[in-house]
């Protein structure tokens, strides 16, 4: 189901019966008996579309009754949501994950998130540093798609900060880097593949240019392990795709976990069979 396909191809009925929501959802393809759900794949839901004959302030009320209606129905059901989506907000806060993550004994980079040019000037002087955003690192403008990838900052970049006063910014301490790694975690199931750069770009983001990555499936430390288990408990989350930094000497240092993380890719790239897993994770409804 696509959130987007309501009102004009989705319609709910639902009645409180017992303390339970029963109904349905109906499309012109199918219904489906809200009774009859046990396990739920909730990932990148689409903004609700509104019928163009509404105005502007009809279609921001009508998007907020159904956000709270069509979405409250479906986040009270008692089922095995990959991941509920009160946790997966919650979890969206770097700042939050930085934390939680270092409580459950992960190594994190010493970060400031400022909209102070004086305070990213005085962090930068103390280390090599690079900035990142803090939600999504795509911005839709005039039709156009346009991606803000991790950078090191530069002293042009620090002589000239205009603007950083409209909002804050993340900046952080640079990780001398041996190779990355992506975990995608999936209930009890931990999968971790090295990534490593082929060229300069790549290196500071690898997303920037997937064919100058190569792959290795790796056996994650064991106390690394312990961490990335203790911190999803600690968000609520049942999937994530965490991201990791791995020094020259050695070291994990965490840097974000993204609980709704592309891992299509790392199946194609290295043969681990997590579509597999997610499936058989939400046949059992449990983790």
């Amino acid at each position: 189901m696509n959130t987007a396909w309501f009102p004009a191809q989705l319609s709910v009925s639902a009645g409180l019966r017992g303390g339970r929501w029963s109904g349905y959802l109906r499309t012109p393809a199918h219904c489906v008996e809200l009774e009859e759900v046990h396990a739920v794949w909730y990932r990148s839901p689409e903004a609700y579309r509104m019928p163009d004959e509404l105005s502007a302030p009809e279609r921001q009320h009508a998007s907020v009754e159904a956000k709270y209606g069509l979405g409250g129905v479906l986040s009270s059901l008692p089922v095995f949501w990959v991941n509920h989506p009160a946790r997966m907000a919650d979890a969206a806060y770097k700042p939050v994950q930085l934390v939680r993550a270092y409580e459950c004994g992960l190594t994190v980079p010493d970060t400031a998130i400022t909209n102070e040019a004086d305070t990213v000037r005085r962090f930068a002087a103390e280390g090599r540093t690079v900035t990142k955003l803090l939600g999504a690192n795509t911005i839709s403008e005039e039709g156009m798609r346009k991606l803000s990838w991790t950078r090191v900052l530069v002293e042009d970049d620090l002589a000239d900060l205009r603007g950083i006063e409209v909002t804050t910014h993340l900046v952080q301490r640079w990780v001398p880097k041996a190779f990355e790694v992506r975990v995608i975690v999936l209930g009890h199931h931990l999968t971790a593949a090295a990534i490593y750069a082929g060229n300069a770009a790549s290196r500071v983001d690898w997303r920037s240019d997937y064919d100058a990555l190569s792959y290795d499936l790796i056996e994650p430390p064991s106390g690394v392990t312990e961490g990335i288990h203790a911190l999803m408990r600690s968000l609520g989350l049942v999937y994530g795709a965490l991201d990791f930094v791995v020094t020259p000497e050695g070291e994990w240092v965490f840097l974000e976990v993204n609980p709704g993380g592309q891992y299509g890719w790392i199946e194609s790239c290295t043969g681990a069979p997590l579509t597999g897993t997610l499936a058989d994770l939400l046949t059992e409804g449990r983790p």
